[in-house]
């Protein structure tokens, strides 16, 4: 470090590195569990691929009932109630107050790391540059986790690491190529485009790669496609995802022009009224370094299910496999290998095998670049992201590895995630024994469900109590207990696709076509809005607390802190459905 630019020192207890969804859900989950958080991210905007910059969709598992939840159903609707037409301005800020609300979190934005100082096996502190202020900025800390996609704590810190295909016997991996070689998947540049009331002419670069109808097989956009993204503008598989990015990006802003050149020139569309409204100059990457973890998750954990003991996470795309060659060969530009729908992720594949305090959530984690093609997608990242900050909680307070963490505390791991509304299949939360200890009474149907620890339809059983507006459940005791808080999992309809028109489209949390008369997205109807919730003394005398009021949220946490023999909750509003359903009730 050059001693005449100005050094900003932090102390915390987790370093995250990387502030797209996977970091953003790292540094939130450890934050909300008491613990100091450093978030540094050479951007100015959060999201990393989903960002503004970027404007990739959020992917997650498919099937019915198999939507993410946690932080990143948060994110979601939030985005829901205050941002329906998903315009990235709003999606930023939704984003940027996430993290500037958690008082435990520092933010260290457009600050890139780039020097480390190691204690033996163990991260001792990370230096960033930032660019904006010209100084650099040094993090000491406990515990850090890289989400920063392409692993720079990797080579920094000696972390083992793995880079490319392995070959098909290395793993048994039956998709997995003969030889092993170093290509990975692509990046892209992508684009978004407008329809509106007027012609727009347009006229494309003269560096704009040329393009023809048989130049594209199995990649013509389709204008007529709400989910159209152009996410095909790939290229870089063939060389090196990380330093050859400059040069990559050059060559993918030339595709990206000359596919829109293609859409209004070239006679195939019917495109007159549409215009380019962004092109993305950061290119999105989906594949460079892979840590290596206590356990290197493969193609046949992904097709058996994943049912570790030890899961703390799960997936659900399929095994999408892109061609390295990108928009350069005429072949399909990926495969999508059977995989099932949630499929589990273990503990042991979120830290190093070799660096001791050392977690990583994301993309990047400790698979095969088989399983790697169905874990990447952001919403599952998000979900690493998540578990891996709620996993250096225990660690700060225990004073253990990360490794420790996953050999003495993985249930209490499981159950944190599980209280904080993950859903981790083959698994069910614990209520509390003061909510196991109740009798419950209700006026509407299934009160006892609320119990089960199943927060979601499983199996063909809904799961949850159902009631109309005026309907009560009641929690009783024989005498008065403290109660401290009170945790509710609202219905948010997972398969959501519905809008308040009525029509159906896919509920992306954002959009890359933006369509002349697509209708706005709506919370959705199946949540609870308002609740009246009533405790009883010892004297038999009820009285109002703070309720529930205009919520669009899934988890809800109602903060209590007296004693109560008995608990009553009256539904009051629903968002537009005649009924409510409630998957769980716990009083802690």
């Amino acid at each position: 470090m050059n001693s005449n630019l100005r050094t900003v020192s932090h102390k915390v207890d987790l370093c995250v590195v990387g502030g797209g969804l996977a970091g953003m859900c790292a540094a939130v989950a450890a934050a909300r569990r008491g613990i100091k958080v450093a978030l540094m991210h050479d951007r100015p905007v959060y999201g990393g691929n989903a960002s503004s910059e970027i404007r990739m969709w959020v992917c997650g598992a498919h099937g019915d009932n198999n939507r993410e939840t946690g932080i990143i159903e948060e994110i979601a609707l939030e985005n829901l109630y205050r941002n329906p037409y998903r315009r990235y301005p709003m999606w930023d800020a939704i984003l940027f107050e996430l993290i500037k609300n958690e008082e435990n979190i520092t933010s260290i934005l457009n600050c890139s790391c780039n020097d480390i100082e190691m204690n033996g096996s163990k991260i001792k502190s990370i230096t960033g540059w930032q660019t904006t202020t010209q100084c650099y900025h040094i993090v000491e800390a406990d515990y850090f986790a890289d989400c920063s996609g392409d692993s720079i704590l990797a080579p920094l810190s000696g972390a083992e690491y793995r880079w490319g295909r392995e070959s098909r016997s290395e793993f048994n991996e039956d998709i997995a190529p003969e030889t092993a070689d170093k290509k990975t998947m692509g990046l892209s540049c992508l684009i978004q485009a407008r329809e509106t009331d007027k012609k727009h002419k347009f006229i494309a670069p003269e560096w704009a790669r040329k393009f023809t109808k048989e130049d594209l097989p199995y990649r013509l956009p389709d204008m007529n496609d709400p989910d159209e993204n152009y996410w095909y503008m790939e290229l870089g598989g063939e060389g090196d995802t990380i330093h050859d990015t400059e040069q990559i990006r050059d060559e993918l802003i030339s595709v990206a022009y000359g596919i829109w050149d293609f859409v209004k020139n070239s006679g195939e569309y019917d495109a007159a009224n549409w215009e380019l409204d962004f092109v993305g100059f950061l290119p999105g990457k989906r594949e460079s370094r892979r840590y290596v973890g206590d356990y290197i998750m493969n193609q046949n954990d992904v097709r058996s299910e994943g049912r570790f003991d030890d899961i703390i996470a799960y997936g659900g795309w399929t095994m999408d496999d892109h061609n390295p060659a990108g928009i350069n060969t005429r072949e399909k530009p990926n495969i999508f290998h059977p995989a099932p729908s949630p499929f589990g992720i273990p503990y042991r594949c979120v830290y190093s095998k070799n660096i001791e305090n050392l977690y990583f959530a994301g993309r990047n984690i400790s698979v095969t670049h088989t399983a790697m093609s169905a874990s990447r997608v952001m919403a599952t990242c998000a979900l690493l992201g998540q578990a891996v900050g709620t996993a250096a909680s225990i660690a700060v307070k225990e004073s253990i590895t990360p490794r420790e963490v996953g050999e003495k505390h993985i249930d209490a791991l499981k159950q944190a995630l599980m209280y904080d509304g993950c859903y981790l299949p083959f698994n069910r939360m614990e209520m509390s024994d003061l909510t196991k200890s109740a009798v419950i009474t209700s006026t509407g149907n299934n009160a006892e469900k609320l119990l089960n620890g199943l927060e979601r339809t499983i199996d063909g059983d809904d799961n949850c109590w159902t009631g109309k507006t005026g309907d009560t459940i009641t929690f009783e005791y024989d005498r008065e207990y403290p109660i401290s808080e009170i945790r509710l999992v609202f219905n948010s309809d997972l398969n959501r696709e519905t809008t308040g028109a009525g029509e159906y489209i896919p509920e992306k949390i954002t959009v890359c076509n933006i369509q002349k008369n697509a209708p706005a997205l709506n919370v959705p109807k199946t949540l609870v809005k308002s609740m009246k919730i009533e405790l009883c003394s010892a004297d038999n005398v009820w009285r109002e607390i703070n309720g529930i009021e205009n919520n669009h949220q899934r988890l809800v946490m109602v903060k209590v802190g007296e004693k109560a023999k008995a608990v009553r909750f009256t539904l009051t509003q629903t968002n537009g459905n005649e009924q409510a359903e409630i998957y769980s009730i716990d009083l802690k």
